[in-house]
């Protein structure tokens, strides 16, 4: 399977794993000289260059997008209407004429659209998905996600105070779908209306809690941004609450953290008795290794986007689910800026929705 990748920062990294998962990687571009000079060690054998419309003249497989944030959706197009597979990172579009234009592309095109978003598949977001779907919590009455950075006062300016970089100049609601996808994942529901807050008012752009009214009729509060109590499972942290039961990703230092803590009340109980217990999620193996926790949810991405365009597997993210997540910050944005009143999130489930795949067999790559 052959692929390009657009941007060769979080791109390099991707590289990195499609050549591990058994992808050849033959073009790649950035407008950095410098990054691309820094990939020529660990892609000696592709064609690099400085922008990523050269790429749609490579025979191509399927295409890797990490370039911005917010450039996410011309290329997608253009890639699809050339027939190549998507892989995209977040955000999937910036508005929702964009989300349009997005969706209809991927539904004309012979190929398909990827999200590429790994928070749904890191270990302890798919062992809780697993728990509720199951049944053990009964339905999601609430559910509560986080995706935060502990730093300080200087490094966020660093990050976020240059509106010549795409973190400073998007809306702080904007990076939200590392939040959101994993609870529509496992809540298996669609946004509906979205109230959104800054977490200090002295500091309106560090951190926002955002409140998303789901399709189930369950609330969801998320977190995001820059905050004090950063989660060690790669700065993500889940909770549910359902109707007979709760569980949550153990809020630990280290590898406890990607651990799930799961609690049966007592009046659920035929002894009338609580129970408690913390699970640890399997490993994912490589080539017989365990996959290291923070990458498990990347490569379970890249192997079903390399079992999408090689065996016609549904996306384990597609694109309506993708489309529908990016919105969620796009309607958060309006929200805040109107003082934080509710905003609907553009309807884009279709009539008969199938749920995210979840890729439970792949343990072996």
């Amino acid at each position: 399977m052959r692929v390009g990748v657009i941007g060769l920062k979080m791109g390099l990294y991707l590289a990195g794993w499609c050549r591990r998962v058994g992808m050849e990687v033959v073009a790649a571009c950035d407008r950095d000289a410098a990054r691309r000079e820094a990939a020529r060690e660990e892609l000696p054998d592709a064609v690099l260059t400085d922008r990523w419309e050269d790429l749609l003249d490579h025979r191509l497989d399927g295409v890797v997008l990490a370039n911005d944030f917010d450039a996410h959706a011309p290329p997608a197009i253009a890639f699809l209407e050339r027939g190549v597979h998507v892989l995209s990172e977040c955000a999937a579009c910036v508005d929702e004429d964009e989300g349009r234009r997005l969706i209809a592309a991927a539904e004309r095109s012979v190929a398909t659209y990827s999200f590429a978003e790994n928070y749904v598949f890191h270990p302890h977001i798919r062992l809780i998905r697993q728990v509720v779907e199951a049944g053990e919590l009964g339905g999601v009455s609430l559910i509560e996600a986080d995706y935060l950075h502990g730093m300080s006062p200087e490094d966020v300016e660093a990050l976020i105070g240059d509106p010549g970089g795409w973190r400073g100049r998007i809306s702080p609601t904007a990076y939200c779908t590392h939040t959101i996808s994993p609870v529509l994942a496992v809540a298996d529901a669609w946004p509906v209306e979205v109230s959104a807050f800054a977490a200090d008012e002295a500091s309106p752009n560090n951190a926002v809690v955002m409140t998303v009214r789901l399709s189930t009729g369950a609330l969801a509060v998320t977190r995001h941004g820059f905050l004090q109590g950063e989660p060690d499972s790669h700065w993500s942290w889940l909770s549910v609450r359902g109707r007979r039961g709760f569980a949550e990703s153990v809020r630990a230092a280290g590898t406890r953290s990607w651990s799930v803590r799961i609690r049966a009340e007592g009046w659920t109980q035929a002894d009338g008795v609580m129970r408690e217990e913390e699970t640890v999620p399997p490993f994912l193996t490589l080539d017989g290794r365990p996959v290291e926790r923070q990458a498990e949810g990347t490569v379970r991405i890249l192997q079903g986007f390399r079992a999408t365009v090689e065996r016609g597997e549904p996306p384990l993210v597609p694109v309506r689910s993708a489309v529908a997540a990016s919105l969620v910050g796009v309607a958060g944005a309006k929200s805040l800026k109107n003082g934080s009143r509710p905003e609907r999130v553009p309807d884009f489930s279709p009539s008969d929705t199938v749920p995210l795949r979840d890729d439970s067999g792949g343990a072996e790559g």
